[in-house]
């Protein structure tokens, strides 16, 4: 039995490619310089791929600006969306006058609720 055992390799330890033939996509990198900590990253990019404007810090986790020509790149938000909580979606619903005559009704069910049960158990 032990004379049949099976040999194997390493599983992950060693691969069976070799690099011969394979020609590698043209390769450019990027800096990029964070505001927060003042370090700068560099990342690199396939010739063909649209480099963002902005990057993830890898020290502080910020953002990072694109240089060009030592300059940061002047990125435009303003046609981003402002996120909006539930208040602002309730505003845009309600006026405040509305929202605070809704409470008063629905404190006064409670109380009365409260009351109406406090004497029951009392």
């Amino acid at each position: 039995m032990a004379d049949r055992s099976l040999r194997g390799m390493r599983l992950g330890a060693q691969s069976l490619q070799s690099e011969e033939g394979v020609t590698f996509s043209p390769r450019v990198s990027h800096s990029y310089l964070c505001a927060t900590c003042g370090r700068e990253t560099v990342m690199i990019f396939s010739a063909e791929a649209e480099a963002p404007d902005e990057w993830e810090c890898k020290h502080c986790s910020h953002v990072a600006t694109r240089l060009v020509d030592s300059q940061p790149v002047v990125v435009d938000h303003s046609d981003e969306k402002i996120a909006r909580t539930h208040w602002d979606m309730l505003l845009e619903r309600r006026t405040r006058d509305e929202l605070e005559e809704l409470l008063e009704e629905r404190l006064t069910v409670l109380r009365e609720r409260r009351g109406g049960q406090q004497k029951i158990g009392a």
